[in-house]
Parts: structure tokens; sequence; C-alpha cells
């Protein structure tokens, strides 16, 4: 979820039709929320990666290479 967040910002909206409908079992979009993986602009509805997040994208990146 990270990674496709990451590729550019999605609205809140999007997110959560793309989640709820493909992953209806999964809590994912909850944990990254409680996790401070991502961040919600309220104005702009924009949902983007937090710096926390991109962190562990980047970690996670490095130990495949």
């Amino acid at each position: 979820m990270l990674e496709w967040i990451s590729s550019h910002p999605k609205t809140y909206a999007e997110v959560l039709e793309v989640w709820r409908t493909s992953y209806p079992r999964l809590s994912i979009w909850e944990d990254a929320c409680i996790g401070g993986l991502v961040e919600y602009d309220a104005g702009s509805r924009a949902v983007t990666v937090s710096a926390k997040g991109k962190k562990l994208l980047h970690e996670a990146t490095a130990r495949i290479d």
C-alpha cells in the first residue's frame, strides 16, 4: 500500500475505495494510520506517505537489493 501511495498522492476516497474493495478483511489502512506511515491533508484530501513510511519503504528496498 505504501509503495502504491508513494507513486503520487492519492485522495482519501480513492485510498479507501481501493483498499476496502480489494482487501476488505485486512486492516492495512488502519495499521498504516495508527503507525504514522501515512499522512492526510484535510484541506486537499490528499493521502501521502509520511517520513516514517518513506524510511520503512527505503529500508525494505535496501534489504531486497
